[in-house]
């Protein structure tokens, strides 16, 4: 017997999966240890595990908000940029868009460059944009360089030169003199060769900054869990959804940065709905992603640590990086936002959050803030969770936000509640109608602790008439986490290159290297992509790759359709090269009985929940999964779902069926 181990840590929520070989699938919750996130991981690890052998643990599955913190919170090291002669004030210049709250603020300062200007060098060389050497490298330009990097006691180099992703030579002989004096350097054309000089130079940076941290980090994870036993290889989901080993996340640590958020989406792809939108609710973000044909929407670029667009997304708000990521939109609005009153008197509810220390009021450990936990307590909709939660306190935190508003206390918490719905909606309204999308043909899929009491409200909003609460909803991250395959990207830009097969197949041996797996094993695939472009135009769209010239001019003329609403034709010119390689993620047997098949009995309880259609508060159905089962599988609204790790809850106007896979499906009765 085998157990693979998926691991999860939230704003809030340490969450942990473990699977067997026979698919029986065992989770532990606990919080979350800001101060050291390791604690709680071991934490959850210990709990989940039981009395089980920790030697017999196979695989240990990783997301973490790590690299994503470090760039919001600035703990970065501190880094020195290198680039060609006449270029190191182009990170310093760097680009901003202001948001709406800046755009008239004639004080406005925009927010410091990702390295300062006194700490850009510039050596002497240059190449052109096809490859050719126009200045050789002044290696004598580059020991100054050195020499003065480790006089301001710098310890990591990012290295970006003029066209390197075109030719490397020059910037593999600066890394290499840098290496002789400089702990920890980093080369673009190692990150990410692909043209966009400047960002391509912020994600080589973003890796130089975040990379140590990453590496020290995962080195003492390693050597805690072989503490308690366990020597089993770690893993770390990255931002694209591929799981890579550890190592090659400390080399690569930028493509980690959307970790934490890609492992729910992977979970809800696999909820068994072509069409699908992931609404991912925990203690402190909301994120949604929109799934096609069965498969996440992917970016090549994302912004981190900006402005405006729900996440920094926003261009020109950010850092921006150039990695494949899961296409998200952000919100700060989760179970643990505060609500408050600004200073006109109106209600407003994050994005601050009470996090796991002190937390929301109701967990008694010294929040006194009101919470949205707090409101749904209040609400009736919750009244059990991982830790104990306390009524009174959260009625004490509540009436700090109805009497100064001069209304009831549950009005103020249904006011919390719709409020943080619809900050929530915002954010897929982002991912759909901004896009283009209808979302009303889609799934909403709702998992996260708080997603699904918020799901069938948000779904109201677009007309969407199904959602879906997988079992096992309140850890479905950690669990996507085990559904990952190890899988890594390759990209190389060639205007036009000659020979593309001969360009793919080197760039699918370097990626198989990374995951130190010989191409031809048994299960391992190999995805080819192309950046497509009209001859003339800056800006390019992904395809799948074709050797026929005019399937791949067909595909690149439907995508430009889908992405800008227009039906465009006229040449082509081909930008860059992908190449993804994956192989299978580990599996339950085949003919393995379903996850923790429940135990046949129970009765359902009821208690009072607010509902504004039915007057207030009125008596309602409790169910648990098993309770659900027992009652045939089908509950009228208004009615509540209680599972160990998250509630869900059934409005009026909604009808929940229990699935063959234990997944409740709720269906509006009156949807279009």
């Amino acid at each position: 017997m085998g157990y693979a181990i998926g691991v999860d840590v939230g704003g809030t929520f340490t969450d942990v999966v473990l699977r067997g070989t026979s698919g029986a699938i065992s989770v532990a919750k606990c919080l979350s240890t800001h101060y050291d996130p390791i604690a709680g991981i071991v934490s959850g690890v210990t709990r989940v595990l039981g009395g089980r052998d920790p030697a017999q643990v196979t695989r240990v599955v990783h997301a973490t908000t790590l690299a994503t913190n470090a760039v919001l919170e600035r703990t970065g090291v501190r880094v020195a940029f290198v680039t060609t002669q006449g270029f190191r004030a182009a990170v310093p210049l760097g680009r901003y868009a202001r948001v709406e709250e800046d755009r008239y603020d004639l004080r406005f300062t925009p927010p410091p460059p990702p390295v300062a200007p006194g700490d850009c060098f510039e050596v002497v060389e240059r190449v052109s944009a096809r490859g050719a050497v126009l200045t050789p490298l002044d290696t004598g330009s580059v020991r100054r360089a050195a020499a003065a990097i480790a006089a301001r006691g710098i310890e990591s180099a990012a290295v970006c030169l003029l066209h390197a992703y075109a030719n490397p030579a020059h910037e593999r002989r600066v890394a290499r003199i840098l290496r002789e004096t400089i702990p920890a350097v980093v080369t673009s054309s190692e990150v990410w060769p692909e043209i966009r000089e400047y960002e391509r130079a912020t994600t080589t940076i973003m890796s130089a900054y975040i990379g140590p941290l990453m590496a020290s980090y995962l080195s003492r994870l390693r050597e805690r869990l072989a503490e308690i036993g366990i020597r089993a290889p770690v893993h770390v989901m990255e931002s694209s959804g591929g799981v890579i080993s550890a190592e090659l996340a400390a080399r690569r640590a930028v493509a980690t940065i959307e970790s934490g958020p890609a492992a729910g989406v992977l979970a809800a792809a696999g909820a068994g709905f072509a069409d699908a939108i992931s609404f991912d609710m925990g203690g402190t973000t909301a994120k949604t992603c929109v799934v096609r044909g069965g498969r996440p929407e992917i970016t090549h670029e994302f912004h981190v640590g900006g402005k405006g667009s729900f996440g920094g997304r926003r261009a020109g708000t950010g850092v921006p990086i150039k990695t494949p990521a899961i296409d998200l939109a952000e919100v700060g609005a989760g179970g643990g936002s505060v609500a408050w009153l600004d200073p006109a008197g109106a209600l407003r509810v994050g994005p601050r959050s009470a996090g796991s220390s002190p937390g929301p009021a109701c967990y008694g450990l010294g929040g006194s803030e009101p919470t949205v936990t707090d409101a749904n307590l209040v609400l009736g909709y919750l009244s059990s969770a991982s830790i104990p939660l306390s009524p009174p306190l959260a009625d004490k935190a509540l009436d700090r936000l109805a009497s100064p508003l001069g209304v009831p206390r549950e009005e103020a918490a249904y006011a919390v509640h719709e409020i943080v719905s619809a900050s929530m909606a915002s954010a897929v309204h982002v991912v759909t109608v901004q896009r283009g999308i209808d979302p009303r043909g889609f799934a909403l899929v709702a998992f996260g602790g708080a997603g699904p009491m918020h799901a069938a409200r948000i779904a109201e909003r677009f007309g969407i008439g199904t959602v879906v609460v997988p079992a096992h909803c309140g850890v479905a991250s950690a669990a996507g986490l085990l559904s990952g395959a190890l899988s890594t990207e390759r990209v190389l830009s060639r205007l036009d290159a000659p020979d593309p097969g001969a360009l793919f197949t080197s760039l699918a041996e370097e990626a198989a290297a990374d995951l130190d797996v010989p191409l031809g094993a048994p299960g391992v695939r190999v995805l080819r992509s192309v950046d497509v472009r009209f001859r003339g135009q800056s800006h390019d769209l992904t395809v799948d790759w074709s050797a026929d010239r005019a399937v791949l001019e067909s595909r690149f003329f439907r995508r430009y359709a889908e992405v800008y609403g227009i039906t465009q034709r006229g040449e082509i010119e081909l930008v860059s090269y992908r190449v993804r390689v994956t192989t299978p993620p580990d599996s339950p047997a085949p003919g393995s009985p379903p996850p923790d098949s429940p135990p046949p009995g129970g009765t359902p309880g009821t208690r009072k929940a607010y509902f504004p259609e039915c007057g207030g508060y009125t008596d309602v159905p409790v169910h648990t999964r098993q309770t659900l089962a027992t009652a045939g599988g089908t509950v009228r609204g208004p009615a509540i779902v209680e599972d160990p790790e998250a509630t869900t809850v059934i409005p009026p106007s909604w009808t929940a069926a229990l699935s063959p896979a234990r997944a409740i499906h709720l269906t509006r009765r009156n949807a279009p």
